[in-house]
């Protein structure tokens, strides 16, 4: 041990934190409490923990929902999947479905690791059967149907004959069929055709086939507006983690966030009147002010855009935030107010401050969007 470790043990991994995310994995089993009492007992439940469990931490955010008694599990591609299923946090073996279309060069990667594979073409259906063949195991795959969404998908209209290419190969085994809606928040309309043209095929496959499939296409919005597209499995993302899908949505859920940021006062100013704050010194102190820096800025998740125009919540107060929003720091007007303190901590959004929802109208996006953009440098910590 080298001197400076015996004068400082622990070295700089045990510094204080500047800006730390809240998991409450409490608010995220309630809200999947409250998402079971609006569907009721029949259909399954595929945990959406894709983008890093939006921003929560994959790994911890899928234990607390298998403890809750959810075994699917949705991610966005083999390399969240493979991170998942190798993580060490999930005791049982659920169903994990990567949904984005693979390369070739991955197919091993989903036999290896017991993965599904969305399939959405029949070049893929046929280089799946080859690999899986030349391994001498079986291949699970989910088809996925393009009924409006048009990103990824096969066809209405090439569906069937792609299923009866599956179904036609020895070494893949169809779990499931499913589709995405694209505008859930509005039940009527298109919603309403694509559910139509997903239902129509799959009630088609099904009496063809002399056999049921694991059918699915509810997320968020149509688990609020749409019971008809509830069908065996919902997929909920972003009521999971405590939010609504649009403001819009006659239904209202008690979900509750599940992840709040906060950071850290680490100076504090008086500045005369006169005086301007920040890049571009867009923001002049109208009369004497103090002037509060926190510790954290765009490089940690917290938008430019919201630069001059939202709030920060310290100590039970409510605070605009001026000037421009830096990589690392933002500035805040305390007024007169004496009673905050360098180290104070202050609520950027969550449950104690604004709401992810209200800091995305202000920047102009959506709560999505803000919960994944709170970056690496942004500690985790769970309770």
């Amino acid at each position: 041990m080298d001197n400076n470790e015996q004068l400082f043990p622990g070295g700089a991994v045990n510094a204080e934190p500047m800006t730390e995310a809240l998991v409450s994995l409490g608010n995220l089993r309630h809200n999947v409490r409250t998402i079971r009492e609006r569907i009721g007992e029949k259909p399954g439940i595929m945990g959406i923990v894709k983008a890093n469990a939006y921003g929560h931490s994959a790994l911890q955010v899928s234990a607390s929902l298998e403890s809750a008694g959810i075994r699917d599990f949705g991610v966005a591609n083999i390399h969240e999947a493979v991170e998942l299923r190798t993580g060490g946090s999930l005791k049982s073996a659920p169903s994990i479905l990567a949904f984005s279309s693979p390369l070739p060069s991955q197919f091993e990667q989903y036999l290896r690791h017991n993965i599904d594979m969305t399939v959405c073409d029949a070049g893929t259906a046929e280089t799946a059967e080859a690999v899986a063949a030349a391994h001498g195991k079986t291949l699970n795959v989910q088809l996925k149907v393009d009924t409006g969404m048009a990103r990824l998908g096969v066809s209405p209209r090439d569906a069937m004959d792609l299923l009866r290419k599956i179904d036609s190969s020895p070494h893949l085994e169809l779990k499931g069929i499913y589709t995405h809606f694209a505008e859930s928040s509005d039940p009527q309309g298109f919603t309403a055709t694509q559910l139509s043209l997903f239902t129509g095929l799959a009630s088609e496959y099904e009496h063809a086939a002399s056999r049921k499939v694991c059918k699915h296409a509810g997320n968020s919005g149509s688990i609020l507006t749409m019971p008809d597209a509830w069908l065996d499995m919902v997929r909920p993302g972003i009521l999971l983690y405590g939010y609504h899908p649009s403001d819009n949505t006659p239904v209202r859920l008690g979900v509750r966030p599940v992840m709040q940021v906060e950071s850290k006062v680490i100076f504090i100013k008086e500045v005369p009147a006169g005086t301007t704050v920040s890049y571009n010194r867009t923001w002049t102190a109208p009369e004497r002010r103090r002037i509060a820096t926190i510790a954290a800025g765009y490089a940690d998740g917290y938008f430019r855009a919201l630069s001059g125009k939202a709030t920060v919540t310290i100590n039970g107060k409510s605070f605009p935030q001026v000037g421009t929003v830096t990589m690392d720091q933002i500035m805040v007007d305390l007024g007169d107010d004496r009673g905050i303190e360098k180290g104070d901590r202050a609520v950027l959004f969550g449950w104690d401050g604004p709401s992810a929802d209200t800091v995305a109208r202000i920047a102009g996006t959506i709560s999505y969007e803000i919960l994944c953009s709170v970056s690496s440098r942004v500690k985790r910590v769970f309770i």
